[in-house]
Parts: structure tokens; sequence; C-alpha cells
């Protein structure tokens, strides 16, 4: 009788294969459900791992396999571990390269951790996530002044191909994480769905800096199949917030690209056979959005400021792809594709860009009303173009055209060299204080440089170059 009660436990945690669909495969259980998140191993060959996702419905679900799928076939048995998919973790994931999974990619071993974590963790209590406003200082001129970021909020760049999201990305780990190595501030960067060749261009440049010992590198790139990278964020959001609560550290969170993370998650929809929603994307996209930005937040004793990149699909920022993550973040700093190929870079659109930190309250008096008399000149050079257009400058009136001339040089002088961008361009890098922005920028606006050239603006430091 103990033996048949014994064979009876023991086969509950047991399930089969029923279909198999790329990296998704159907498991039957017949007695005891396992959980969602759980990690099932082949019965011949627990190398072989595969992580519960959903329910299929009729003692059905849905798994993920994390390996080589080559070796499943259906009809074989699956064993439930009961337990969920955790990352080894410790101080020593700083310049390091992993998967998805926290295996090494870098070629220097085993991660030497004491500890593991689960990769799904739930946010911080309310109680415990921080307020606190308080401007993050970036060195790149046209950012720190019409879209600042917050210490301990989450910045997205957003932009269609090509117009410099990537770019921007690393000029800000750089300026945040090289020019501030004395301050205790670690890094997380998750590579989602991007070209391996420039996650290699980032591990180069980081240590050819001597910065990559403050970073950790998660990489899920596009090469890889839907299952890692959509993994590679939970794992990378969970190496962040192992820094900011057991290592106590404030933390930066660099994410190239979010869009990617939600184009992954609708790979494994279209397989698991789910009825889209709204532009063809899953219908849980604004729920998955929502938990990994919810886990993203500061706590009362550290800080946790997230920089995300994200692609917009044919320049429609409306995709609900995109309008998935601009609904979470505090400051955008959205990219114009008319700007880049009038070679002003940074590519930035100071109109359509905002932040929630550009008030008086935050930002202060002075930036604020400088930054908000800026914008308005900038909007009525717009019309004034349209007119310069048709019939000349000449036909202006004087005081049209001395608007005109002040609103190119405002945005010529928000153009700027980038340090990442030295060895294809020749020029030096500049970070440029806020403070001396703001002070020249109500010098072009109150007249004091009307004498000098709009051309003459283009990719100084301060007008002390001028």
């Amino acid at each position: 009788m103990g033996n048949i009660i014994y064979i009876k436990k023991f086969m509950e945690h047991f399930g089969t294969i029923e279909n198999i669909e790329g990296q998704i495969v159907q498991v039957r259980f017949t007695a005891e459900a396992p959980f969602v998140h759980d990690i099932l191993e082949l019965e011949h060959n627990p190398s072989v791992k595969m992580q519960v996702h959903s329910s299929a419905g009729n003692s059905l679900f849905y798994c993920l396999v994390l390996h080589d799928a080559a070796e499943i076939h259906r009809g074989e048995r699956v064993m439930n571990t009961g337990k969920p998919a955790l990352i080894p973790v410790s101080r020593d994931l700083a310049g390091r390269v992993i998967d998805a999974l926290g295996n090494p990619l870098d070629g220097k071993g085993a991660i030497d951790a004491k500890k593991s974590i689960q990769i799904y963790r739930t946010s911080p209590a309310y109680g415990e996530v921080s307020s606190r406003q308080e401007i993050l200082e970036s060195g790149i001129k046209i950012v720190d002044f019409f879209c600042p970021f917050l210490r301990g909020g989450k910045i997205g760049l957003l932009g269609g191909a090509g117009v410099g999201k990537t770019v921007m990305l690393t000029e800000l780990l750089y300026n945040i994480v090289i020019l501030n190595k004395e301050k205790r501030v670690t890094s997380v960067f998750a590579g989602v769905g991007e070209r391996s060749r420039e996650g290699h261009e980032l591990i180069l440049r980081l240590k050819d800096k001597d910065a990559l010992s403050s970073v950790c590198l998660v990489m899920g790139p596009m090469g890889a199949h839907a299952v890692h990278r959509w993994l590679s964020v939970h794992t990378a959001i969970s190496i962040a917030e192992y820094f900011r609560d057991d290592e106590k550290m404030d933390v930066l969170f660099f994410i190239d690209n979010m869009f990617r993370f939600g184009q992954a998650g609708n790979e494994l929809s279209m397989v698991m056979q789910t009825l889209p929603s709204e532009d063809g994307y899953q219908p849980d996209l604004h729920s998955e959005m929502a938990l990994v930005h919810g886990r993203l937040v500061s706590t009362v004793t550290n800080a946790l400021s997230t920089i995300e990149a994200v692609y917009i699909p044919n320049d429609d920022i409306l995709d609900q792809g995109v309008q998935a993550v601009v609904s979470h973040i505090d400051s955008a700093v959205i990219f114009s594709r008319a700007l880049y190929q009038q070679n002003l870079l940074p590519a930035v659109d100071p109109l359509a860009s905002y932040s929630s930190a550009l008030s008086p309250q935050t930002a202060g008096e002075l930036h604020y009303q400088t930054a908000r008399e800026a914008q308005s000149l900038l909007k009525k050079s717009i019309m004034l173009e349209r007119v310069v257009s048709l019939v000349g400058e000449s036909e202006l009136s004087s005081e049209d055209r001395i608007r005109y001339q002040r609103a190119k040089k405002l945005r010529n002088y928000m153009t700027q060299a980038l340090h990442v961008l030295e060895n294809q361009t020749g020029i030096t890098g500049q970070y440029i204080p806020l403070q001396t922005t703001i002070a020249d920028v109500n010098k072009i606006l109150s007249g004091e440089l009307d004498t000098i050239p709009a051309e003459k603006f283009l990719y100084i430091g301060s007008t002390k170059d001028l």
C-alpha cells in the first residue's frame, strides 16, 4: 500500500509532451497541475529544461524551451521540479557578460555566486517606493535643457530606424557611468533584439574606457530565439534589483531595445495561437509592459534609473507597441528623421520631446522659464520658415527676421559632438553642464549674440567657443 501511494505521488509531478512548435511545447499533466514559471526537466535528460508559461486549457500547458529543442520529442515525459527559474547573483556580476539564463558569454569562466534569485519577482510595496524628484544631469545640451531626466525615473529614447537612439543611449552610459566613476553606482545593460555587433562594440568601448568593471551586460541579440529575447529583460531587471536591494547601490538600468521585448512577446503569442489585439499585438502587451516597468522603481534607500531605447516602426509613434511603453516613462526624448537629414545631431525634436521634471518645483524657476521661452521661439520659427521658403527672408519684418535668426542659432547651438562618435568624426566629445546651457540659451534669447552668424553655433560646446 505504501509503495502505491509513493508511486502515485511520484507520478503527480510528471507530464507528457503533446506538441512542439519551435521553442514552444505543450505539456499535459493528468494529475497535479504545475504553477506558472515552474521549471520542467526531460525525464531522460534533466539538462533540457522548460518553463511553464501559461495554460492551454484542459490540463494542457504552454512551456518555453530554455535550451535546444532538437532533443525534445512528442510523447516524452517531463518532471516538474516545483522551482521557478533562478539565476546566480553576486557582486562579481559587475564586469561580466551573460545570457538570459545567467550563463557567461565572455569566456571568463563560471560566475562565483553563493546566492540565486528568481527571474520573476514582484515590485516593491507602495510604502517602499521613493517619490523624490531630482534632476540627473547627462551632459547633453538638448536633453538636459528640453527634457531633463529624473534620478530614479524612466527615460525613453524614441525614434525610427537609424536616427541615433543607440548612439544616444551609449553616450548617456558613457557620460553618467564613465565620467562619474567615483560615485558608488553600478549599471545593468540589457541588449534585447539588437545586433550582436553593437553589443560587441559596446563591450570593447567600455573596456577601452576602463569602465567594464561597473557594468553587467545581459545579451539577448536579434539572432537569439524569442524565448531568450523575452527572458533577457526579466533577467536583467532581477540583477538590477539585486544590486539595489542586496548590495544597497544606486543602479542605472539601460535597455536597447524595449520595443523588441514587446515584439518577442508577440512572436511567442503567435506560436501559442493567441488571438491578437490592436495593431496585431498580443492582448496582454500592456500588462507585460506594466509588470516590467512596475519593477523598475527606486526605493527609499537606493535609486534605480532606467534609460530605454524604443524603436518606432515606420516612424509611427501611435503604434501600440510604442504606446505601451510611452505610458510608463517620465521623460521622452523623441528623434526626428528630418533633423537627422539636416545633420543637426543629436537629432532630437525639442518640441515633441517632454519631461515631467521640467517644472519650477523640480527644474527650478530659471530653467523652466528659459525652456518655455525657447520652445515658444522655436514654434514661431516653424511658421516663419514656411514664409521664408515662399518669399525669402528679406520679406520678413525686422522683428520676425530677428526671431527667425535667433531660432536658427538656438537650434544650431543644441548640436553637440559626442564621445562615442570620436572615432568616426575625429571630433572630441563634450560634456556640457546644465547651468552652462541655461546661461547660453538666455544669451541667445536676449539678443546678446545677434551679431554672430547662425552657422558659427554648429557643434560648439558653449558660447565661449565662439
